[in-house]
């Protein structure tokens, strides 16, 4: 089962595109496994309060869905310190559409999970 690492930005941008997540990474990756970091879902509950009513971002159902996965502990203490180890060390795949993560994530040969303007969700493995 592959595992994903959950970045706020990735989760915004899956739910702003209106898709149907688990139909695209079921057509990718097969079942996945969605782990969220503590500093994710810090991240996530501080642009959810900020979202009008109708634009919220479904944390209730990401965190139904997701395991709650603690950084190694010489990971540093940025988020994105955070999930290149863990993804690194772990061989997981990471939701994102930050552009400053994505290259570092190149960098080291993580797996890349984004969303599309199409709407869609499309694996990077490499440059």
């Amino acid at each position: 089962m592959q595992q994903i690492l959950v970045d706020a930005c990735g989760w915004v941008a899956v739910v702003d595109s209106g898709m149907n997540f688990d139909s695209e990474v079921l057509n990718i990756l097969g079942r996945p496994q969605l782990l969220l970091l503590p500093k994710v879902i810090e991240e996530l509950r501080q642009l959810d309060a900020l979202r009008p009513r109708g634009k919220k971002l479904l944390l209730e159902l990401l965190t139904a869905k997701s395991e709650r996965v603690e950084p190694r502990p010489d990971a540093g203490e940025h988020t994105d310190d955070q999930l290149v180890d863990l993804a690194r060390a772990s061989a997981m795949t990471v939701l994102t559409v930050d552009v400053q993560l994505k290259r570092r994530l190149f960098e080291r040969a993580v797996p890349v999970l984004e969303v599309t303007k199409k709407k869609r969700l499309r694996l990077i493995e490499g440059l």
